[in-house]
């Protein structure tokens, strides 16, 4: 009767001693006592190191492997290497990779993410599975090398070996602060107690949401719905998604209002109507903010995303030379919006002629800025095929309310507009567009032949 059957005691692992170790009561008030663990850590309480070569073959075709003993005893020991152990085997188990997670590390690799393994297996099932994995594994350093390692040798061997094996929990926090003292950004996946230590130490600490513990999942930064790693690539993928498309709407934001402020003042300066009013702004604000907080973040990735190296993260948001890039386009637009304005006035067209006219330039204007800072390395042509269904929406949304400011009696009175004629409306449409054109023809030379 299994129940009858009392535990004694309950050995520790430990750093000297990888294995499991109980020791039970029988309702006989005989002592059983069993172990099961690293075989390396087995085979020597049973004083069969010989057999270390079976171990060795077997990990080379990937299987992992436990060793197996008992022992019988009148009394409990302090020490369980005192038991008069009698081996029983090993136990191989296999373990096979996800078929997604070759395709996840090459990825990584073409988008200069190195992956690195740390496992607690034995050296040559860590090699193996690496190498399945297709991750560079000349070698495979173990725990006990590390130990006798100074951090000077570490920081060397961390920038050659990608693979660590039999590595205790207080070593992985140090891999992981030999990592960060070489300049690395470091993204750390566990998912047991012992494990917390270095996710919290790392950049990026990745706890499993299945199979993670408690603790894990709290000192982690991100915990993975699904426990895949091909997840961690996706979230890489995203996050430089998110970062393309903040700087996109960062360089629209600045540019579109390049010419509206430069259209409150230069009529002015020139002896000429009041060309905006708090309406009109109002009205270009309504078309700003969704293409800023829904277009932009709607976007999808760059083709080539994830074929580039990661950007170093000392590096600004926005530089110096965006900057001059966003003041650049919005200036070039302005200066068309003027031009065309100025047509206006030197023909004879009425205040609300040139008024409507310039109104609709810069809106034109506008959305022009909208199709062409969605890449700033594909061309609108390439673009215009990518689904974004709110870019559509605030497009036609915008054209159809400035016909409505335009061609509306009384909306046109509130804007203080006068209806346009094809010519007009051409013009108007040719300076928006000539405004931004150059920016297009400036992703067409810096294209790789």
């Amino acid at each position: 009767n299994r129940g009858a059957w009392r535990l004694e005691r309950d050995y520790p692992l430990s750093e000297r001693f990888l294995a499991m170790c109980h020791a039970w009561r029988s309702p006989q008030g005989r002592l059983h006592v069993a172990v099961k663990g690293a075989p390396e850590t087995v085979l020597r309480l049973c004083g069969r190191a010989a057999l270390i070569g079976e171990v060795e073959r077997a990990a080379a075709r990937g299987l992992r492997l436990l060793g197996v003993a008992e022992a019988e005893a009148g009394e409990l020991l302090e020490d369980p290497a005192g038991y008069p152990w009698r081996w029983l085997g090993f136990l191989a188990l296999a373990d096979p990779l996800r078929a997604s997670v070759p395709e996840a590390v090459a990825l990584c690799r073409r988008a200069g993410i190195r992956v690195v393994m740390i496992t607690g297996d034995f050296p040559g099932t860590a090699v193996h599975i690496a190498r399945q994995a297709g991750i560079e594994a000349a070698e495979a350093l173990a725990g006990d090398q590390i130990a006798a390692m100074d951090d000077a040798a570490l920081a060397a061997a961390v920038r050659r070996v990608n693979v660590f094996a039999r590595v205790r929990p207080d070593q992985k926090l140090r891999l992981v602060q030999a990592y960060r003292a070489a300049g690395e950004v470091v993204a750390m996946t566990g998912d047991g107690e012992n494990d917390a230590p270095a996710l919290k130490a790392a950049h990026i600490g990745i706890a499993m949401g299945r199979r993670g513990t408690d603790v894990a999942r709290e000192s982690a930064a991100l915990v993975l719905l699904e426990d895949d790693f091909g997840s961690i690539v996706e979230t890489a993928r995203l996050g430089r998604r998110i970062y393309e498309n903040i700087r996109n709407a960062m360089r629209y934001i600045i540019s579109v209002h390049v010419p509206t402020a430069g259209m409150s003042f230069l009529p002015l300066a020139f002896g000429w109507p009041l060309f905006l009013y708090p309406v009109h702004v109002v009205f270009l604000e309504f078309v700003i903010d969704p293409a800023c907080s829904i277009v932009f973040e709607a976007e999808a990735s760059e083709r080539g995303a994830m074929q580039r190296p990661p950007r170093d993260p000392r590096a600004r948001l926005f530089s110096a030379r965006m900057l001059a890039t966003s003041l650049l386009l919005g200036a070039t637009l302005l200066a068309a919006v003027f031009a065309a304005y100025a047509w206006a006035v030197a023909s004879g067209r009425s205040d609300g002629e040139t008024r409507a006219l310039g109104f609709a330039a810069i809106v034109f204007g506008n959305l022009a800025l909208i199709f062409v800072n969605r890449s700033h390395e594909r061309l609108v042509v390439q673009t215009v095929r990518e689904p974004n269904p709110a870019l559509w929406g605030i497009t036609l949304g915008a054209l159809a309310a400035l016909a409505a400011a335009i061609y509306a009696p009384p909306l046109a009175q509130i804007f203080r507009f006068a209806p346009l004629g094809a010519l007009e409306l051409a013009v108007a449409a040719a300076a928006g567009v000539a405004g931004v054109a150059w920016y297009e023809l400036r992703k067409l030379r810096r294209r790789p032949r």
